[in-house]
């Protein structure tokens, strides 16, 4: 698993954030039906767990306003891949992080196909905002 690369710019009043996370599990294999309930499954957590561990390192308090988010998907092979399948595995372990307080914050989002990477990443870029 590739190491968080983070980068933080800019002043308190419009904070920027640059990850570079590991690939995420789509979302069709993010949740499972345990009788009549929707949990995360063992590979979503085992994700959440792994983002929260290489963004303990950096610290740094919560983005509490309003957020633009753009994502950079690089997957990890030449398979065909619905972009909109990563995105909940990524708001959601960024949030379980202490990235920000909840993704209803996220005003914007924007989610790019990069280049096929080996293991496959994400690139995170996430801007505070004018409310």
């Amino acid at each position: 698993m590739e190491a968080v690369k983070r980068k933080d710019r800019g002043s308190a009043s419009r904070a920027t954030r640059v990850l570079t996370l590991p690939y995420p599990p789509s979302v069709n294999h993010y949740w499972r039906r345990v009788g009549a309930r929707t949990l995360i499954s063992r590979e979503g957590r085992r994700y959440r767990t792994d983002v929260c561990a290489l963004l303990a390192a950096g610290g740094g308090a919560p983005l509490r306003g309003r957020l633009a988010v753009r994502i950079e998907v690089r997957p990890p092979d030449r398979r065909r891949r619905d972009l909109d399948n990563v995105q909940k595995a990524v708001f959601d372990s960024l949030q379980h992080a202490g990235v920000y307080e909840d993704d209803w914050q996220i005003d914007r989002i924007e989610v790019q196909r990069g280049p096929v990477v080996e293991g496959g990443s994400v690139v995170v870029e996430i801007v505070e905002v004018a409310a």
